[in-house]
């Protein structure tokens, strides 16, 4: 292009107040820029006017990305800087529904939204609301969240964007779901296996596209892929079943001899610098063409970290207290990346069109998910006290009717269903495998999904009813630790929603009691210490089914609530039958419900989390009615009702749930002359119990694992027996 030197604009648009410096005429404006590039809701790759407007919308989020942070000398600017052109065509070809593995990539999604105008709907209208609000309470937060319009999903841990652009993908299969992953995330091992095993599952599902942000740094030193050939990267990629590779080398367009193999396109010249973005443009169109047609995709954009920013290499990627809009290196920065008002004016006009409009109108998250209408589950009503029924199985048969009916709903599981008493779910709704196989219950198109990946497991389950989908993630409760960071980001994003969507279920099973003889290795209930921790979110309920008949209440119950993490811990063994319906139904709505009472002299209170754990209980309570004590044994069924109504954030939440039971109500239940709460797992979960009990109390939990027989030798090496019980209710009551 030939530079030219167009007439300044002194018309400076309102939403461009708080934008501290406005550059120079732009080469080509009055040739590139006087009329909007886009056709409809995109642009053609291939026109000039189009190539050149990308670029100017990239340096737009460069410099708001810096400014931004800058006003407060805090958030991360550098790696999102080094993709800009790859996120600007994107957009500019009207993809919009663009998700994230890197969180330190927000304050260019925040430029982004507020571009577009989304940001308008949290009242953000100018660039001094931008600044003002960013990394301040109930603005712009440091991390992507659900709170933030035009946002598909949350962003923090690394390792987890995939999840979400491949659960969008499989419920919107006419759309593009792009989501960047950063040099530092590509070391999490979840990434790639993740998307190996949902293209061996859905391999028709490709309208997913990985953008590989390659820029040669993570967060504090060069990344560990920085030393990968162009063609070693490539061939890892395709080496994980990447059908279509597609990098595009900013080194292969620089006119300054930078060295190293990572460079800045920002300080080529302007005729290079409209090379490279031509190149970026029409190859993300080649990449969502070929992931929008059938083929594995990823597209790698190779540029220096923090190009066209205040500092490149990891130095870019954070900001400390010094780094202020005052200082020279940031003023200087955000002089170069300094764009006249007309062409703010422009990139403004063109993203209030692409795409169809703002995200925040547009992208599938801001529209709840039509759901299939279920009915009533048939639930099935044991007798109390007559045969012994497994409580899983019991849950299996209901989550098989929920997965024929509606045909969204997916369940997953790491370790096996049949290990886990629910060899009924598959045998309803089938394995989704490549290899149909009646003997082991596996065919195409099952709606059982069985990564052997606690991350894969958990982060489709949970990535699916954040974009509105029902859900089961079923985990042996010992090794779900390694999908609990993804369960708790999206039950936190679910409390910050600005529509509903299904809350998240778990069901654990096997839990330390039962896998006595696998020892330590599999004996993991510290697991309900976390829930225990995130009760108080306010959104979070722990339920713990006593029997075959409350599970089934208990989940019929979860599938009613919304933007909600429900999590239902229940043995795999056939158990007595303690429960109606209608007990736990008080249960759940009370927090706990009253099994059995006998009279004696003083009053002995046994508060027992769990289903197993009751067997000892019962054992303790008739020993003590023979030495003439009388007892009561409380099932906790939903121990986040037992908390008083300020120990829990639940009135910050966007669908609040504000039961909690009164002091009447708790004494008449955990009133007595001495309270023993009772656990298999961690003793945290009694918490809200032994916050308002005032009697004698004491608490028998979880200590360790051991490989023993059964379970009732484990519970004994952790001191959980009748005997002890017995001897320590004595005690209390003097």
């Amino acid at each position: 292009m030939t530079a030219t030197t167009p007439k300044p604009t002194s018309v400076i648009p309102n939403f461009c107040e708080g934008i501290q410096y406005f550059g120079e005429p732009l080469p080509d404006f009055d040739k590139y820029g006087k009329e909007s590039a886009l056709s409809g809701n995109a642009v053609n790759p291939s026109d000039d006017a189009a190539v050149y407007q990308t670029l100017v919308y990239a340096d737009a989020l460069r410099y708001l990305t810096l400014q931004v942070t800058g006003s407060k000398a805090s958030g991360h600017p550098g790696g999102f800087a080094s993709q800009a052109e790859a996120y600007a065509a994107l957009v500019m070809l009207g993809h919009k529904n663009i998700v994230t593995e890197v969180g330190h990539h927000a304050p260019g999604f925040y430029s982004a939204m507020f571009l577009d105008r989304s940001l308008e709907d949290m009242g953000i209208s100018t660039v001094q609301q931008l600044r003002d609000r960013f990394r301040e309470k109930h603005g712009l937060l440091g991390h992507l969240s659900g709170y933030i319009p035009g946002i598909l999903a949350p962003a923090g841990p690394l390792g987890q964007g995939q999840h979400f652009a491949m659960s969008a993908a499989l419920l919107h299969r006419d759309k593009l779901f792009p989501f960047t992953v950063g040099d530092g995330g590509l070391g999490e091992p979840y990434i790639m296996s993740s998307m190996g095993h949902f293209h061996t599952a859905y391999p028709d599902v490709t309208n997913f596209l990985p953008v590989l942000v390659w820029n040669g740094f993570s967060q504090e030193h060069h990344s560990m892929v920085s030393t990968k050939s162009n063609a070693e990267m490539i061939a890892y990629w395709q080496g994980n079943g990447f059908e279509e590779v597609i990098l595009v080398d900013a080194k292969d367009f620089d006119d300054k001899n930078q060295p190293g193999d990572y460079v800045d396109s920002t300080a080529f010249s302007f005729s290079k610098r409209i090379e490279f973005t031509k190149a970026i443009l029409e190859n993300v169109d080649k990449a969502a063409k070929s992931a929008l047609g059938g083929k594995l995709t990823v597209f790698i954009i190779k540029q220096l970290k923090g190009a066209g920013v205040h500092a490149r290499g990891a130095k870019s990627h954070n900001l400390y207290p010094k780094d202020t809009l005052d200082a020279p290196h940031i003023a200087n920065a955000l002089k170069e990346r300094a764009l006249p008002a007309e062409v703010w004016q422009l990139v403004r006009t063109n993203l209030e069109k692409a795409g169809g409009g703002p995200a925040s109108k547009t992208a599938v998250t801001e529209f709840e998910l039509p759901l299939a209408d279920i009915g009533a589950l048939p639930l099935e009503e044991y007798e109390v006290g007559g045969e012994a029924k497994v409580s899983t199985t019991a849950m299996g048969r209901l989550v098989g009717v929920v997965g024929q009916k509606d045909k969204n709903f997916l369940v997953t599981n790491a370790d096996g269903n049949e290990a886990s008493g629910i060899a009924n779910i598959n045998q309803a709704l089938k394995i989704n495998h490549p290899v149909k196989d009646d003997l082991y219950n596996q065919a195409p198109g099952g709606q059982v999904y069985e990564p052997l990946s606690e991350d894969a497991c958990a982060g489709l389950a949970v990535g699916l009813a954040l974009m509105g989908a029902r859900t089961l993630w079923c985990s042996y409760e010992s090794f779900a630790i390694n999908g609990l960071p993804i369960f708790q980001t999206v039950t936190q994003a679910m409390a910050e929603l600005r529509r509903q969507t299904p809350s998240t279920i778990t069901l654990y099973t096997a839990g330390a009691l039962e896998q006595g003889r696998n020892g330590w290795t599999h004996q993991r209930p510290e697991i309900e210490a976390y829930f225990a921790s995130m009760m108080r979110n306010g959104n979070v309920f722990p339920v713990f089914p006593p029997d075959a008949n409350s599970i089934q209440v208990c989940y019929d119950w979860a599938l009613t609530t919304k933007n909600k993490g429900i999590v239902i811990t229940a043995s795999k063994s056939p158990l007595a039958i303690r429960t109606t319906f209608a007990q736990t139904r008080e249960g759940l709505e009370n927090g706990a419900v009253v099994l059995q009472e006998t009279a004696g002299s003083k009053t002995v209170v046994f508060a027992v989390i769990g289903d197993m754990t009751l067997i000892p209980v019962y054992e303790a309570a008739k020993a003590l009615q023979e030495q003439g004590i009388g007892s009561r044994i409380v099932s906790v069924i939903n121990p986040r009702r037992l908390y008083r109504s300020s120990d829990v954030a639940w009135d910050t939440c966007s669908e609040p749930d504000g039961g909690f039971i009164d002091d009447a109500k708790f004494h008449e239940m955990f009133g007595g002359d001495a309270l023993i709460g009772v656990t298999g797992g961690a003793s945290a979960m009694l918490e809200p119990i032994m916050l308002r009990s005032n009697c004698a109390r004491d608490t028998f939990a979880w200590k360790r694992g051991e490989t023993t027989a059964s379970a009732g030798e484990l519970m004994a090496f952790n001191g959980l027996t009748a005997d002890a019980l017995v001897k320590r209710g004595m005690e209390l009551v003097g």
